[in-house]
Order: C-alpha cells, then structure tokens, then sequence
C-alpha cells in the first residue's frame, strides 16, 4: 500500500514498521521526525505531517502502540470509537493480554486482562470493545453513568446482549457497580426508582407521604395530600414507549389543572443526585406552607 493511501485510512497515524512496508527507510522517519515533519506520539508511532492530532488519531496511535496483533480498545474510548459518546476521554483505554508487558505511557490508560472475543469487535481496523462491553465499562467510568447507559439502551445495544456481557465478565474491576445499573435499567414498573425516593426520604426524616394516591383516573406515585405535593418518577426511558409518554403527560396535566405543586424526578437524577432532588421536594412543600 502506498503511504498517502495508508495515511487517509489512518487518520493520519502510522508506526515505523508500515513506514518501512510502504518504502520510507527508518533513517527517513527519523529526519522528518528531527525536522518536525512529522511528530512521534508514542515509540514507533508517528503523525504525519499536514495530519491534526484528533480524537480517533489519539485512539489509533495508542492502539497501534500497544500492538495491533493482541491489544482492545476498551471503556469510554471504545465507546466513542462506535459513536456511543460525542468526544473520546483524555485517557485512551487500552487493554492487553496478561502476558504481554507494556511501560504505562501519558495519555493511555493500559490494562492487562483476558477479554473474552465475544466482547471484542474489528471496526475500521481497531479491535475494539463490543457495544454492549463497551457500553457496561462506559457506565461505570463516567459520573452519570446510569444517563449514558439508558441512552445507549434507546440507541444502541440491546439489553440481552447487554445482560450477556456483564455475565461474562463477572468479577471483574467494576462489575459490582454494573450489576446494580444492570439491575435498574432491567425494572420496567418503575418501582426501582419508587424504592429509592421512598429510602432517601425516610433517610431524611420526611413524612407524610403516601405510594399510589388516587386522582380522577389516575394514580400519583408518590403524594404530599396535605401539601397537595406531587411526586411523579420515572424509570430508564429506554422502557417508554409513546402511549406511556402521552398517558404520563396527560397525568401530569391533570395534577397540574387540580392545583397540585408536581414535581419530576427520574432514577437518574435519584440515583446521582439525591441530595439535591430531596431539597426541592423540601422547598416545594415549605412553599406550599407559605402559601
């Protein structure tokens, strides 16, 4: 292959050894490299020149270094390698085999593990983590990892396949935390959310709640009667389909014509920030004291 060809299916990115394969000598590598031609990433691993270091360069120039024969991919670089997340994280997730030996290099994330090859992929090249891997790890690393999963549930993956990947990858750095998103986005009623609204506000000393309040037609997942309060919570969207959307909106409409205060909370913003969702259901029933 002749290197401009090698270079656009690259992003740019090439090691010495295909510099070598398409003609170029070491010696040459090396002066362009001394002249600023091209700049060297990482040992044996360039970007050529008239080439802007962007996210899947990084990505390919890691994977590159780690050894393109037995490296993976992983977590939120894998993630965004197929289009699952908008930018790649500043650290590029590489996993090898145990046996193989890497010195940890800046802005790699390396890790040695077996990886199971029902959860790897070759996408553009790159041996990647599957979607449904890729997706579980992702989860675990970002800070609103339950928002993603469930976005990546709607668009994404599947949950069986989903389901599948954690139980092969059981005991692994992590599974812990994915078995309890796992959990979560598996409860289709909801009541996953209910029980954590119900504990974080027995935790908080607040009363006078009650579960399923009648109204009209309806019933109120979780009610203030006395404050005319109420709480309405929703599970992982993934399970919401569009009669559900327009039934929960048409509620919410109706709650709000009665002259109820209605709050909206979802299991992710339950689950993430609990303390904060607490202090407007607090705010909310003081104002109906005030008013």
């Amino acid at each position: 292959m002749q290197l401009h060809h090698l270079l656009a299916r690259q992003a740019g990115v090439v090691t010495l050894a295909q510099a070598v394969g398409c003609g170029v000598s070491a010696g040459t590598v090396q002066r362009w490299t001394r002249e600023g031609t091209w700049r060297r990433l990482h040992p044996s691993v360039y970007l050529a020149g008239g080439h802007r270091l962007t996210d899947e360069a990084r990505i390919r120039a890691a994977w590159l270094w780690a050894g393109a024969d037995a490296a993976v991919v992983t977590g939120p670089a894998a993630a965004f390698w197929q289009h699952m997340l908008p930018r790649a994280p500043a650290l590029i997730d590489v996993t090898v085999p145990r046996h193989m030996h890497r010195r940890p290099r800046p802005g790699i994330l390396l890790q040695r593990r077996d990886l199971d090859r029902a959860d790897l992929i070759k996408d553009r090249d790159v041996l990647v983590a599957d979607r449904p891997f890729a997706a579980l790890e992702t989860a675990v690393a970002l800070p609103d990892g339950s928002t993603f999963l469930d976005r990546a549930l709607q668009r994404y993956v599947r949950f069986p396949a989903l389901y599948r990947s954690y139980t092969r990858n059981l005991g692994r750095e992590g599974s812990s935390e994915a078995g309890r998103l796992i959990t979560a986005a598996a409860d289709r009623a909801d009541s996953a959310a209910e029980r954590l609204l119900v504990k974080l506000l027995r935790e908080a000393g607040i009363g006078g709640w009650v579960l399923g309040h009648p109204f009209g037609p309806y019933r109120i997942d979780l009610a203030f009667p006395a404050k005319r309060v109420a709480v309405e919570v929703d599970g992982w969207a993934w399970h919401v389909d569009a009669e559900r959307f327009r039934n929960d909106r048409r509620k919410g409409n109706a709650i709000t014509r009665g002259r109820w205060d209605l709050l909206r909370f979802t299991w992710h913003g339950l689950d993430g920030q609990p303390a904060e969702s607490i202090a407007e259901i607090i705010e909310t029933l003081a104002l109906s004291d005030a008013a």
